[in-house]
Parts: C-alpha cells; sequence; structure tokens
C-alpha cells in the first residue's frame, strides 16, 4: 500500500520506488533540519536559508528534492524581491512495511462527522462545541453534547469522559477485516491553551482498549490553519494528527508498536455495527481533557477517518457490488 492519508503515509518494499524517493530526501542532515524548521509554521526559502545559516543555493536545492519526494509542498507568492517560494510540511508521519505483502487488500474508507457520536458519557467541564460559524449553546454543559446541533460541530473539548462513534460498513458479513484504522486530530484542555499539559487519551474498539496516547499539550500560540477567524487567538488553536491501526500483527500508534491487540480480537463480525471510543477516564494518570477537531477547526481538514482492509470471503455473490 503506498498512499498519503491526511499528513500520514504507509510505505511498502513490495512497491519500491516511492520507498527510494522518501528515503533519499530523508537521508541528509540539511534537509532533515528544514523539516524541523517546517514543523511549527511555512517558511519561503529565505527564510529556511536565514533560519538555519546555510547557503540559499543549497537550501533550494534541498527543498526542491523534498518537494519531489511528496515530504513538503510550495507555493509560490508573490514577494518584495518578486515571487518567492512557500514551503509547508505536508507528512508528520510515515510508517514502512518492510514484510512483502503477499496480499493486496480492498480498502474502505469512511468520513464519520465529529458530532456524529451515538453517546457521551460522564462529560466533565471545561466542555463545549463550536460550529465553523459559532458557539453551539451553552458552554460548560454537558447536556449540550446531545443537542441537535451537535451534527454541525466542528470543534469539541471535554476535561473528563468519553463519545461513542457507531459506524458500519456496507456487506460487512462478506468481508474479512485485515486492518482497522481511525485518524483524527486531537489535543488536550486546558484554560486557553497550555504547553505542557498533559493528557491521557485513550481509544477502544468494540469494548477492547488499543492503548493510551499521552498528548503533550493543549495547542495554541498560533492561529490553526483552517480556525475560524472570529475564533479567540488565545484559546485552543489546532491539535496533532493521530493515527490508530490494528492488525493482524498489533496495535499501532502513527506507525509505532502499542499494543499486542490484534484484528481478530475485536471481534468485528459479531455485532450490526463497530464502536469506537474516545475517552479521557477518571483514573488515568493525566486528566487533562481532549479537543477535538473537524474538517473546518485546526490544522487538517478532516473529521474522524476510518480505513479498513479487507478480502472478499470465497463465493462472494455481492462481490462485484462491493468492488464498485
Amino acid at each position: 500500500m503506498n498512499e498519503f492519508q491526511g499528513k500520514h503515509i504507509d510505505l511498502s518494499i513490495g512497491k519500491p520506488d516511492q520507498l527510494y524517493r522518501i528515503a533519499h530526501a530523508l537521508a541528509s542532515p540539511v534537509r532533515i533540519r528544514i523539516l524541523e524548521a517546517l514543523g511549527s509554521r511555512s517558511m519561503n526559502v529565505g527564510e529556511l536559508s536565514d533560519t538555519l545559516d546555510i547557503p540559499m543555493s543549497t537550501t533550494a536545492l534541498a527543498v526542491k528534492t523534498l518537494e519531489e519526494a511528496g515530504i513538503i509542498t510550495t507555493e509560490t507568492q508573490p514577494g518584495a524581491r518578486g515571487a518567492m517560494k512557500l514551503c509547508s510540511r505536508r507528512l508528520d508521519t510515515l510508517a514502512i512495511q518492510l514484510a512483502p505483502e503477499e496480499e493486496e487488500s480492498n480498502v474502505l474508507v469512511q468520513s464519520i462527522p465529529l458530532g456524529g457520536y451515538s453517546c457521551a458519557e460522564g462529560i466533565i467541564p471545561t466542555c463545549g462545541l463550536a460550529s465553523a460559524e459559532m458557539i453551539i449553546g451553552e458552554m460548560d454543559a454537558p447536556a449540550m453534547f446531545y443537542s441537535p446541533e451537535r451534527f454541525r460541530a466542528q470543534l469539541l473539548w471535554f476535561r473528563q469522559g468519553a463519545l461513542e462513534y457507531h459506524f458500519t460498513f456496507p456487506h460487512m458479513d462478506q468481508m474479512e477485516i485485515e486492518w482497522l484504522e481511525m485518524s483524527f486530530e486531537a489535543c488536550s484542555e486546558a484554560p486557553m491553551y497550555r504547553d505542557p499539559w498533559k493528557s491521557d487519551i485513550v481509544v477502544s474498539v468494540n469494548g477492547k482498549r488499543l492503548g493510551v496516547w499521552t498528548c503533550p499539550c493543549d495547542c495554541g500560540g498560533r492561529h490553526g490553519k483552517l480556525t475560524p477567524s472570529w475564533w479567540p487567538a488565545l484559546s485552543t488553536q489546532f491539535g496533532l494528527l493521530k493515527t490508530w491501526r490494528v492488525s493482524r500483527e498489533g496495535t499501532y500508534l502513527d506507525g509505532v508498536r502499542l499494543s499486542s491487540v490484534t484484528i481478530g480480537e475485536l471481534r468485528l463480525w459479531e455485532g450490526p455495527c463497530i464502536r469506537v471510543r474516545i475517552e479521557v477516564p477518571a483514573d488515568a494518570q493525566n486528566v487533562g481533557g481532549i479537543n477535538l477537531f473537524g474538517e473546518f477547526f485546526g490544522d487538517y481538514p478532516q473529521a474522524i477517518l476510518v480505513r479498513a482492509g479487507y478480502h472478499l470471503k470465497p463465493g462472494t455473490p455481492q462481490a462485484a457490488k462491493i468492488l464498485e
């Protein structure tokens, strides 16, 4: 599999061309320094040259290599001395599959709206919801998480509690799910914003806990790339894009092994739906809350993205329809 999803990419030795390009682009201290510099904001080639104290020609060549590999993107904009090339980091994480894949999976994709959860449990203030245009209802009122207006949410936050999203894929009884992946943008929840501000965020599927991600902070200090202009500058602005993947080998967070939970343990075939739970539990070591971001808030144009790799069971009569 070789595919960009959000700011993550999966690479495989079974498809080496892109792997070669990215590995080559990363095999340079100068290019690594450029990626570090682009971690917090976009910069033009001149700014990168000044920040890193390297020649402009060296910087331009390194930027070209990173752009050709798909690791950064550039945009030409007018400048004081003619056109300038504005650089932004395209990738935050990557995973490399070193074992050859015997057979490539088909892939299903669903985008779940931020407010499309089926239940909200134990929500503790500070809490609230916001659409792209305004605050939804009353702030610090857990009951608002059951308002019909929640389906418009592009940002929601709470100090403690859980949201559970229920969904399904058509014809699941005719599929064998090989892996399941969930990605979302999130950060901790502090008054205004704060770094550091740790929070233990737990993801479970069908009641099986996949593991804990300790978010380091409530992100602010600059405007989120997609955050509406009306949103207060001193409030949370953006999050970190995290990708949880469960396969036959175990559970991985951004490509790093998190736990031994396998896809078979989720027993996806037993119920009428798949239940994904995102939680800040009361007994966590760091009860630091959570902000969840939708397509029009934060840095990433997505809500909760779910992907599943599958094979059709032998003799499946609906095979043609599923694959269309």
